[in-house]
């Protein structure tokens, strides 16, 4: 018998999926172990957000893949999508949260009158880094009468400690970016942290990395290379204008409107934050208690 390999029309329609299998739709879950075929990586589902499923590797990497038909699982190909029947669910337990909670995931107390600011501050390094502390942490920090104030820049900090005079009851707490060791930051921390003055600080080189990617539809912030100025790097890296202060600063408000609550902030900066908050309240907190 002849055999016509030829037989049919090899450019109808859907000639590209003919020898392919179907991807079954499967709902995301925990600990879902996934291959992602584009890039060969292999982990267990920790998490999925905002159309993105967060996986981590045997070796504690993890990489963010957004829904769809591009993952293995069990060696067969699938259509991953979201918990559609806890969708509303979980939609309605954030609405709750959101009336219940502060933006810092403190439980949120009645309206209030406004308070006398207590002399103890706090100082960030920027203007960017005082309004994100504000949007994430202002609720508690106007419960607690601390104002936030930012510097021009971390040389100016042993002059304005000189300045402020710290004592008990008037405290003064400082977030640096960047403070890792043998810096000059963590050269100038040292040189003015005493019983009343505690500097701390996170390894983001920018407060703006300290916004999580995923967020921005990133898998990671780009890695801008040594020399350049790390804000107009990655405003370039993304396609985003970056000629001068103006474009830097839509990039910005950009980035802050992807923030909406801690969740969207990596950890190690609302470690710190809540060690500040803490010191400069501490003396108020006694006399209360």
């Amino acid at each position: 018998m002849t055999v016509n390999r030829y037989s049919g029309d090899v450019l109808a329609k859907g000639w590209q999926r003919a020898n392919r299998r179907a991807a079954t739709p499967t709902p995301v879950g925990r600990d879902m172990v996934l291959e992602e075929p584009t890039s060969g990586f292999v982990g267990a589902v920790v998490a999925w957000e905002n159309g993105l499923v967060v996986l981590e590797d045997r070796r504690g990497k993890r990489r963010s893949f957004p829904f769809g038909p591009n993952f293995w699982l069990d060696g067969q190909p699938i259509d991953l999508t979201p918990p559609a029947r806890r969708a509303a669910t979980e939609r309605d337990e954030a609405q709750r949260y959101n009336r219940t909670h502060t933006a810092s995931g403190s439980l949120a107390g009645p309206a209030e009158q406004a308070k006398v600011a207590l002399p103890s501050r706090i100082y960030v390094e920027g203007r960017h880094d005082a309004e994100l502390v504000e949007k994430v942490w202002g609720s508690d920090l106007r419960h607690v009468g601390v104002v936030v104030e930012y510097l021009g820049g971390i040389d100016d900090l042993p002059a304005i400690v000189d300045e402020f005079a710290p004592e008990r009851g008037r405290r003064l707490g400082v977030l640096v970016d960047h403070l890792v060791p043998g810096s000059k930051e963590s050269r100038i921390a040292q040189k003015v942290t005493g019983d009343y003055v505690f500097v701390t600080g996170h390894e983001f080189i920018d407060i703006w990395s300290a916004v999580k990617p995923e967020r921005l539809g990133l898998r990671s912030w780009p890695v801008v290379p040594r020399g350049q100025d790390w804000k107009s790097g990655i405003c370039a890296a993304l396609g985003w204008p970056h000629a001068n202060q103006s474009d830097i600063a839509r990039a910005w408000r950009q980035i802050l409107g992807r923030v909406t609550s801690w969740k969207d902030l990596e950890p190690g900066l609302l470690t710190e934050v809540e060690k500040l908050i803490d010191f400069v309240t501490e003396d108020h907190l006694d006399r209360e208690g």
